[in-house]
């Protein structure tokens, strides 16, 4: 079982801090015996309500039930009087876009070995029924310094079961990332990560995102109408395939967006490595130095906008089309 009896700091030294959640601080952590290392989620169970504490029950049933090389593994679980340890392997390699940006070469090749791990995960997490709903560059960790093609996808705690979705969902997820049908509360299943995976494998052909805006406003009705261009300079250098690829991703009609599976089967994913990797993407580098550090920028603001603010964006756009909206 995942739930252990034992206590948490009779089985582990707790380390340094590596990182906060909007409940929670992370901690190394070093396990007493065999000096493994780990991390640890802390979360103190005082400040949360019953809703706070069903989530996270939820994202550890969830992790528990997944085993795929490409998801952080869920150690065990430490549920004490006060406390809550969800303790995980430990990623050291830091997030996915700094280490492109480090590359002094990068071919669409790379870029293509890149989008099939993450449509292969994505088919694995949909298949065992499991929609994560936040899929972005921070929740793409590196394992280590060493290897660039060891990715985990991390950060569970917005990810559901598909049958336990029930419209009208509080729309979740990240800004620039998350799908239309969320925005215009529509029903909606695991079509939701591909259109965030379609904005990742944009940024990760030319550097930038397919949806920007500094308002939140005008950026959400941009995602709601679907509308995003593939700009000739930077574009023209990007075979034809991995552009249709994006299109099937980002297809404002989720009846019409390509699962995982179908994704796989595409002739730019099966396309020949060395055919692809003619194309040069030295200039997707830079731009994507310029869009991590206004990111950056933005989490140091806590910009990350949570599930009741987006919601009242939500209303407002609704308000302002002067009707709510059916479909697409």
């Amino acid at each position: 079982a995942v739930y252990t009896q034992k206590r948490f700091h009779k089985t582990y030294i707790l380390g340094i801090k590596i990182g906060d959640g909007a409940f929670s601080v992370v901690h190394e952590a070093i396990h007493k015996i065999n000096g493994g290392q780990f991390a640890v989620k802390v979360i103190d169970k005082r400040n949360l309500v019953e809703k706070d504490l069903a989530c996270l029950r939820m994202e550890i049933e969830i992790l528990s039930k997944l085993d795929h090389p490409n998801i952080i593994k869920l150690v065990e679980v430490f549920d004490e009087d006060s406390h809550l340890y969800i303790v995980t392997e430990l990623v050291q390699g830091g997030e996915l876009f700094d280490r492109i940006i480090k590359r002094s070469h990068y071919t669409e090749d790379k870029a293509r070995d890149l989008i099939v791990f993450f449509l292969k995960s994505m088919e694995y997490i949909h298949l065992q029924g499991i929609v994560h709903r936040d899929i972005k560059a921070e929740n793409l960790l590196l394992v280590s310094e060493e290897s660039d093609a060891d990715v985990k996808i991390c950060d569970f705690g917005m990810a559901k079961r598909v049958v336990d979705l029930s419209p009208p969902e509080e729309p979740c997820g990240t800004p620039g990332y998350v799908a239309p049908e969320v925005l215009r509360q529509l029903p909606y299943s695991t079509e939701v990560d591909i259109w965030s995976v379609g904005v990742l494998c944009y940024i990760l052909l030319v550097g930038y995102p397919p949806f920007y805006d500094e308002d939140s406003n005008k950026l959400f009705k941009k995602i709601k109408d679907g509308k995003f261009l593939f700009h000739a300079e930077f574009w023209d250098k990007i075979s034809p395939g991995a552009i249709d690829l994006i299109k099937k991703m980002l297809c404002l009609d989720q009846r019409e967006r390509w699962t995982a599976s179908q994704l796989l089967q595409h002739p730019w994913i099966l396309a020949d490595a060395q055919e692809l990797s003619k194309h040069d993407l030295s200039t997707t580098i830079a731009e994507m130095k310029r869009f991590n550090a206004r990111r950056r920028l933005r989490a140091a603001a806590n910009a990350v906008i949570i599930a009741n603010r987006m919601s009242n964006i939500v209303k407002g756009l609704g308000k302002a089309a002067g009707q709510p909206e059916t479909g697409s």
